[in-house]
């Protein structure tokens, strides 16, 4: 059975379509690469998914409840936490109060966050503000972990960084690969790295899922078509 169930999904900035039949899902433990070049769905897709944005029409289910009638705030509560693309963190709060802002019990707390993330702790005092990009990043995950979540969704998280920040945000992602309980939808560009992490790939062109198969699958004319520059 499928944790997040997404068919012919349909969604448009007003009168500007964006979606045009988008089909994921993403099964409990299982790990998604969600693909595709700039300016081609994904971010829409999640926004919907997280009910940030309405869908024009089809379906969005998780954990077997009906998404597209719930807001934000109550899709979060049922288990899918976001990270979101440009990481916003809440800039003037410290690591600590970020962590803590929307966390729910279970099995992801400060420590384990810490455990992951070790440069957190040594930053809990300060505010998210003074932080780097990469370290914002991290603060951005461990938020997202916070809330103890069944679906995580990495949008775009290694973005900017620099080399060995990337390699230290891939290595964790790595680590959170196979936790019990835990599903991931990845948004990455990088498909050496996203190879390492993804059991599938799932491929957006213009709004419509054109792609759905093992991310090994992922090569030669259908890297060249579809990801290609």
């Amino acid at each position: 059975m499928s944790l997040l169930e997404v068919q012919d999904l349909h969604a448009a900035y007003g009168a500007s379509p964006a979606l045009f039949g988008v089909n994921l899902t993403v099964a409990e433990g299982e790990v998604v690469a969600l693909m595709g070049r700039n300016g081609m769905g994904k971010s829409t897709t999640i926004r919907c998914i997280c009910r940030m944005m309405a869908a024009s029409s089809g379906t969005l289910r998780f954990v077997g409840q009906d998404l597209a009638t719930l807001p934000s705030h109550a899709a979060a509560q049922l288990g899918i936490g976001l990270v979101p693309e440009g990481r916003r963190c809440f800039p003037n709060l410290t690591v600590h109060e970020n962590l803590i802002a929307a966390a729910r019990p279970g099995p992801w707390d400060q420590a384990r966050v810490a455990a992951l993330f070790p440069r957190l702790a040594e930053r809990a005092g300060q505010s998210a503000a003074t932080l780097s990009g990469g370290e914002q990043q991290m603060l951005a995950i461990g938020r997202a972990l916070m809330t103890n979540p069944r679906l995580l969704i990495l949008d775009e998280a290694t973005e900017g960084l620099a080399p060995i920040v990337r390699q230290e945000i891939w290595a964790a992602i790595a680590q959170l690969t196979g936790q019990s309980g835990l599903s991931i939808l990845v948004v990455d560009k990088s498909l050496a790295e996203l190879s390492r992490v993804a059991n599938r790939a799932v491929i957006l062109e213009r709004g419509h899922t054109v792609f759905d198969g093992a991310i090994h699958q992922v090569e030669g004319a259908i890297a060249q078509k579809y990801l290609g520059v």
